[in-house]
């Protein structure tokens, strides 16, 4: 298949038979614990703390502009725009250590991506809110991989209409990968917490069409 084909979510099903689908219905969720040891998630996160270009950023929610409660960062080929919450980014270059990282989620995925979304949570007051990846950029049935390095996060998910729920824990080197219908039916978030956290970075893989 053509790196550049976007994949039917029939696809998307053979690509992730090495582990088990933990979305009960609607959607896709792969799990893979430890996907880089204890020793590679420490040179990871060092590299990514000091050398991405974290930012303070403004979107747009209900008619209002807000700061985001973490910090954060768009990397990935020249033309991969991505625009959400009222803003526009414009792909910073990829580095060495993110290239490295893409090759090996690439292999795992049996996907191509594009760019990436680096989320830097300061600690448990950063968040992400409740949302979907749906934009029309993504796609209709994106792959999503997403890896963690540093302190363990809640992930949750709920189902938009049965409002069914899922608590993930996600901790030092594991991938998330999100496929098929899911991004179409459940919305995800990574809630505050009043526990002491060190800082975690979250990188989240992603193709961007061509044709938007």
């Amino acid at each position: 298949m053509n790196e550049h084909t976007p994949f039917t979510e029939d696809a998307q099903s053979a690509l992730y038979n090495t582990g088990n689908n933990l979305a009960p219905f609607d959607g896709e969720l792969y799990l893979f614990k430890k996907f880089y040891c204890a020793q590679k998630s420490d040179q990871l996160f060092a590299a990514f703390e000091t050398g991405l270009a974290w930012q303070e950023e403004d979107i747009f929610i209900f008619g209002h502009w807000h700061k985001v409660p973490r910090l954060m960062c768009w990397y990935g080929d020249p033309d991969a725009y991505y625009h959400y919450s009222g803003v526009d980014h414009q792909p910073r270059p990829w580095t060495p250590e993110l290239q490295l990282v893409r090759a090996e989620v690439e292999k795992q995925c049996r996907c191509a991506f594009n760019s990436v979304l680096a989320n830097l949570y300061r600690d448990g007051r950063d968040s992400m809110g409740c949302h979907a990846d749906d934009e029309k950029e993504l796609g209709l049935n994106p792959v999503i991989a997403s890896l963690s390095l540093g302190d363990e996060r809640l992930f949750k998910l709920r189902h938009k209409k049965r409002k069914e729920t899922l608590d993930i824990i996600l901790d030092h080197g594991d991938l998330l990968v999100m496929a098929g219908a899911l991004q179409r039916h459940w919305l995800h978030s990574v809630p505050k917490t009043r526990n002491f956290k060190k800082p975690r970075i979250n990188l989240t893989f992603r193709k961007i069409l061509e044709r938007y």
